[in-house]
C-alpha cells in the first residue's frame, strides 16, 4: 500500500478522532473511581511459511526444557489452541510477527498463498509485520497479498477469487527510494475498549536475503529508528499501550520459555526501542525464547520468539490501567504455547487445508524420481550436506550449455530433507515427488552463470565467515576445497581445486549460482562482480530434471570440502 504524505496525515488524524471519539471522554477524578484495569491477552505466532498441514521431521517438533520433545503446529490444531487461549481471557488480539507466506509447502505455494491468507483471516487476524518472504515475489504481488485480486499470470486458480488479507501487514521501516512510505507504519485495536498501538517493523538488512529484483525500488531503514519515530507518533495521539511486532531475530538454546539468546539483533533492537512500548514480539530467526530485556529507561519488557511453521503461540497477557490507559509492566505475563496435536482440529480449518491439498495433489503427488536414502539439508562437521551436493550437481548439469565448470548454492535456498521413508506412496519406498521437491525449492530463483577470476572464487569461499557468523554455502562435484577452523577470518580457505586442477587467481572460470546469491545475497557480495552472465532454468526444475536423469540418487560422500584445525 503506497502511501503519501498527505495520505499519511490523513490516516494519522482519522486514527486521532477515532480515539477522541471513542475512548477520550473527558474522565472522572481520581477520587471518584477506583484504579482498576482491563486484561488484554495478545496471541502472536511467527515465520508460518505456509504450513497449513502439519509439519513433518525435526520441522514439527518442539524441544522443550528438559531436552524431551512433543510434535507440534498444523493449522488445524494452531486454530484450536488460539480458540482456546481466547476463551480464557475477554479481551484478545491475534497478530503475525511476519513470513506468513513464501517458502511454502507446494498446498498454499501452487497457488501463491492464497489458501494461508484465507486460513489467517479465518483466525481472526488482526495485523502483522511484513517479513523478508513477503518480499518473494515483489511489491505488486505483495499489494495483490494485501488487498485481493487473481494473479496477473496464473489467475485465480484456489477459489473463483480471492479477496485480500483483512488485516494490514505493517513496514514502519519500509520506503520508497524517494522516501515516501511503502506501507502502514502502525495500527491502533480496540480491546476491552483500550486502544493498543501496534508498529511493525521488519529487518533493516532484508535486502541481502531477498532478491534484488524483487525490491527495486525499496529501501529498509533502521528498525529503532522507526520503532520510536512511529511510537511518537502515538504518544502524540495519546496511545500509551504499545507493542512492537519485530521481525528480526536471535539466536537461541533451552526450552520454549528459556531466555538463552545470544544478544543478537532482536535484542539489540530491544535495547534501544522507545520506552513507550510495553512488549516486543520477533521472528525471523526460528528460535524459542521468552525474555524480560530492560528499555532505555530501565524498565524489563517482554521479547519473545515462538519458533516457526506454527509450532509456538507466544502469549502476552497485559493490564491495562483505565486511568492512564498504558500497561501496568509489573503485572505483563509472557509464555510460548506449544500447539500440541493432542487437540480436536478445528472444522472449519481442517476443511480449508484438505481443500488445499486436494487440489494440489493431481501435481503435488507426481513422481519425479527415488533416493536410496535420506538426502539431509544440514551439513556434517564441515558443513557440507549431502542434499546440498545433490542441489548443486543438478544446477551445474543444467547450466553446461552455458559453460559451467562449478555450481554454488546457498544453504538457506534448502528448506527441508528428502526423507527415504516419507513419501505418500508408502513406508520406506524412496519415491520423491513433486511436493517433496518444491518443499525442498520453494522459491523459484533462477539459474545463471557467471564468470570469476579464480581470486575472486577464494574470495567467495572466504566470505562464509563473518564476524556475525557462519554460512557454508554447497558446492558441485567439481569444485573441492580445505579451510582451518582456526584460522582468521578471511584466511581459512586454501588448496582450492576445480576438477582436481589447483585454481590459479588470474584464470577465470565459468560458475553457476542463483538470481539470489548473483546479486550478492546472504553477505556474498563477491558475486557481483561476476561479468558474462548467462540465463538458466529455475532451480527447482534443474533439480526435477536431475532427478529424472539420475534416479535412484544415493546420498553422495562428504569429500568436497575439508576442514582442519
Amino acid at each position: 500500500m503506497s502511501l503519501s504524505p498527505r495520505a499519511l496525515r490523513r490516516c494519522v488524524a482519522v486514527v486521532a478522532a477515532t480515539l477522541a471519539a471513542a475512548t477520550f471522554a473527558a474522565p472522572a477524578s481520581a477520587a471518584q473511581r477506583p484504579a482498576d484495569t482491563t486484561d488484554v491477552r495478545l496471541i502472536t505466532f511467527n515465520d508460518l511459511h505456509g504450513n497449513l498441514e502439519p509439519p513433518s521431521g525435526s520441522s514439527g517438533r518442539v524441544t522443550l526444557a528438559d531436552g524431551t520433545t512433543v510434535d507440534a503446529g498444523g493449522a488445524a490444531y494452531l486454530a484450536t489452541h488460539v480458540k482456546q487461549l481466547e476463551s480464557e481471557v475477554k479481551n484478545s488480539l491475534v497478530l503475525s510477527a511476519g513470513d506468513n507466506v513464501g517458502a511454502s509447502p507446494v498446498s498454499s505455494a501452487l497457488f501463491h498463498d492464497e489458501p494461508t491468507i484465507d486460513f489467517l483471516n479465518d483466525l481472526g487476524v488482526q495485523a502483522s509485520v511484513v517479513g523478508n518472504h513477503e518480499f518473494d515475489e515483489g511489491y505488486r504481488e505483495l499489494q495483490r497479498v494485501q488487498f485481493g485480486g487473481c494473479h496477473p499470470t496464473d489467475g485465480c486458480q484456489f477459489r473463483d477469487r480471492y479477496t485480500g488479507a483483512r488485516f494490514p501487514m505493517l513496514g514502519s521501516n519500509v520506503t520508497f527510494d524517494n522516501g515516501l512510505p511503502a506501507l502502514l507504519p502502525f495500527t491502533v485495536k480496540f480491546s476491552g475498549g483500550q486502544p493498543i498501538g501496534i508498529i511493525g517493523a521488519t529487518l533493516e538488512d532484508l535486502p541481502s536475503v531477498v532478491s534484488a529484483e524483487a525490491i527495486q525500488g525499496l529501501e529498509f531503514g533502521d528498525e529503532v529508528e522507526a520503532i520510536n519515530r512511529t511510537s511518537g507518533w502515538l504518544d502524540r495521539l495519546g496511545v500509551k499501550a504499545q507493542i512492537v511486532l519485530l521481525h528480526q531475530g536471535d539466536n537461541s538454546e533451552g526450552g520454549p520459555d528459556d531466555c538463552q539468546v545470544d544478544g543478537g539483533p532482536a535484542s539489540q533492537i530491544a535495547k534501544g526501542a522507545s520506552a513507550s512500548v510495553d512488549a516486543i514480539f520477533s521472528a525471523h530467526s526460528h528460535m524459542q525464547y521468552n525474555c524480560q530485556i530492560a528499555d532505555p529507561a530501565g524498565n524489563p519488557r517482554p521479547v519473545i520468539q515462538g519458533l516457526s511453521y506454527g509450532r509456538l503461540l507466544s502469549v502476552v497477557d497485559l493490564k491495562i490501567d483505565k486511568r492512564t490507559r498504558d500497561v501496568v509492566r509489573a503485572s505483563t505475563v509472557a509464555h510460548n504455547e506449544v500447539v500440541t496435536r493432542d487437540v480436536t482440529p478445528d472444522p472449519a480449518a481442517a476443511a480449508l487445508v484438505e481443500e488445499a491439498v486436494t487440489k494440489a495433489e493431481p501435481i503435488a503427488n507426481e513422481q519425479i524420481g527415488a533416493i536410496t536414502g535420506d538426502l539431509k539439508a544440514a551439513g556434517g562437521e564441515s558443513g557440507e550436506s549431502s542434499l546440498g551436493d545433490v542441489i548443486a550437481d543438478a544446477q551445474l548439469e543444467a547450466t553446461s550449455a552455458n559453460g559451467a565448470q562449478i555450481a554454488i548454492t546457498n544453504p538457506g535456498g534448502i528448506r527441508a530433507d528428502f526423507t527415504y521413508a516419507s513419501s505418500p506412496a508408502g513406508e520406506g519406498d524412496g519415491v520423491v515427488t513433486y511436493g517433496e521437491a518444491f518443499t525442498v525449492q520453494p522459491f523459484a530463483n533462477i539459474m545463471q552463470t557467471i564468470t570469476l577470476t579464480g581470486e575472486n572464487l577464494k574470495n567467495v569461499l572466504e566470505q562464509q565467515w563473518t564476524a556475525s557468523g557462519t554460512r557454508i554455502l554447497q558446492i558441485s562435484s567439481t569444485l573441492h576445497y580445505t579451510y582451518s577452523a582456526s584460522a582468521p577470518i578471511g584466511s581459512k580457505v586454501s588448496d582450492i581445486t576445480v576438477d582436481g586442477t589447483p585454481v590459479d587467481p588470474a584464470a577465470t572460470y565459468r560458475v553457476s549460482v542463483n538470481n539470489f546469491l548473483a546479486g550478492g545475497g546472504d553477505g556474498f557480495t563477491e558475486f557481483t562482480k561476476g561479468t558474462d552472465l548467462a540465463g538458466g532454468p529455475v532451480d527447482l526444475d534443474a533439480l526435477i530434471a536431475y532427478f529424472g536423469a539420475h534416479s535412484p540418487i544415493a546420498p553422495p560422500a562428504a569429500d568436497r570440502i575439508t576442514v582442519v584445525a
